[in-house]
């Protein structure tokens, strides 16, 4: 990935990716209520605990996307991720955004895919 472009997507997913998963660490189950309760029926664990995971997914992914390690596979787990997301929490004032973050990630996710072996 030699275009500035690219460099500044996966930076600000990084940050963005790293940002709200220490937010969720410092508060899951007020994150938690975003969830939609049919979801909140479905899961195996405790809203806090699927909190906790999402916390840990969204920092591993902003790890990876900061170090431009694996960066395809982490646009991508980023891009499906984003998808749950709003699938879980539906559409709102709040969620909206994440279909931008979505479009950025899947954006990414193909150029870096393309780009794999190209460093």
């Amino acid at each position: 990935m030699n275009k500035i472009s690219l460099h500044v997507l996966r930076i600000g997913l990084a940050i963005t990716f790293l940002w709200i998963g220490f937010l969720i660490f410092m508060e899951p189950e007020v994150w938690g209520g975003f969830i939609q309760p049919w979801v909140v029926e479905l899961l195996p664990v405790s809203v806090k605990v699927a909190m906790m995971g999402t916390a840990l997914l969204d920092v591993l992914i902003g790890i990876l996307l900061l170090l431009n390690l694996f960066t395809w596979l982490a646009a991508g787990v980023g891009a499906l991720h984003l998808v749950i997301v709003l699938i879980t929490s539906g559409f709102n004032s709040v969620t909206i955004r994440d279909i931008g973050l979505l479009a950025g990630s899947v954006a990414l996710a193909f150029e870096a895919w393309s780009n794999r072996g190209n460093k």
